[in-house]
């Protein structure tokens, strides 16, 4: 079983529902600052949900694979709260946003150790 690849999938999967959502069913409702928010999120959520498919299905373990879920987790985080301000979350959620982006660095940087480290 490849957790990573499922985890992957399903962000993936959650970043294309938010976004057809927020585009159709909540279009009207946002004010400019929620609209940016939201495309923000779907705009960072898609292709790390893209990348740690990459690393799940790379077949590589170690830090490859540790990158992958770096973005995950990343992705989930920054995207999230973004989301959750959109639809009217305490705008002190906003703190936590940065840790987020903290992950979906981290991810790339593992991933490119990984791969030096590999040749």
């Amino acid at each position: 079983m490849n957790r990573l690849v499922a985890a992957a999938a399903l962000l993936g999967f959650c970043g294309v529902a938010c976004g057809a959502f927020g585009a159709h069913a909540l279009s009207g409702q946002f004010n400019d600052e929620a609209r940016g928010w939201w495309t923000t999120a779907t705009a960072y959520v898609l292709p790390h949900a893209a990348a740690a498919l990459a690393a799940g299905l790379s077949g590589q373990a170690g830090r490859i694979r540790l990158g992958g879920w770096l973005m995950v987790g990343g992705a989930a985080v920054f995207a999230g709260t973004l989301y959750a301000m959109a639809l009217g979350a305490p705008r002190i959620l906003g703190a936590v946003t940065p840790f987020g982006g903290l992950g979906l660095l981290a991810g790339w940087l593992t991933l490119a150790l990984g791969a030096l480290r590999k040749t």
